[in-house]
């Protein structure tokens, strides 16, 4: 779920990590054949290699992580897990959370999206990180922007008949 939201990736693109896909010198998290059967990179935050490092130390310890293999394995460690497993897990934490709005995978990354939208980060770097093809795409995530929209001065606010400093 860190990845999901900490990254902006897709349901897809996060059970289909392996361990080589983390790049912490460059901070970065390689997404291999990602929607559209393209390769692109995602950042990779502080605090979000620092969670996978201790991911990593556990299901290593556990025998669970193979070396070269899936970041998340499922019961069969030369398998992922499956985006139904990773829905499920959402939904588990939702409930345990006690949030009454509904909860997905796609949830996190629409959330981090709108989140940087609101720190000001221009959409065509979101686009970039979020992979979309058209900046369209991207923009409907502006409709969910609202404190950003709010923030904003209108040009007609600015040329109004208050007094102007000489």
């Amino acid at each position: 779920m860190s990845v999901a939201y900490g990254a902006g990736l897709r349901v897809s693109e996060v059970v289909a990590l392996k361990v080589s896909d983390i790049d912490g010198q460059r901070m970065t998290l390689r997404v291999e054949q990602g929607k559209g059967r393209k390769d692109r990179y995602a950042m990779l935050s502080p605090v979000l290699l620092e969670r996978l490092r201790a991911w990593w130390r556990l299901g290593h310890a556990q025998g669970r992580i193979l070396p070269g293999g899936w970041l998340f394995p499922g019961m069969d460690p030369t398998d992922h897990v499956t985006a139904r497993q990773l829905n499920r897990a959402v939904h588990l934490a939702a409930a345990k959370a006690a949030l009454d709005k509904r909860v997905t995978p796609h949830v996190l990354r629409h959330s981090f999206a709108t989140h940087l939208l609101e720190q000001k980060v221009d959409i065509r770097v979101i686009q970039v990180l979020l992979g979309h093809k058209r900046l369209e795409t991207t923009a409907l995530y502006a409709a969910v922007a609202t404190d950003l929209l709010r923030s904003v001065i209108s040009p007609l606010d600015q040329t109004s008949d208050k007094p102007r400093p000489e």
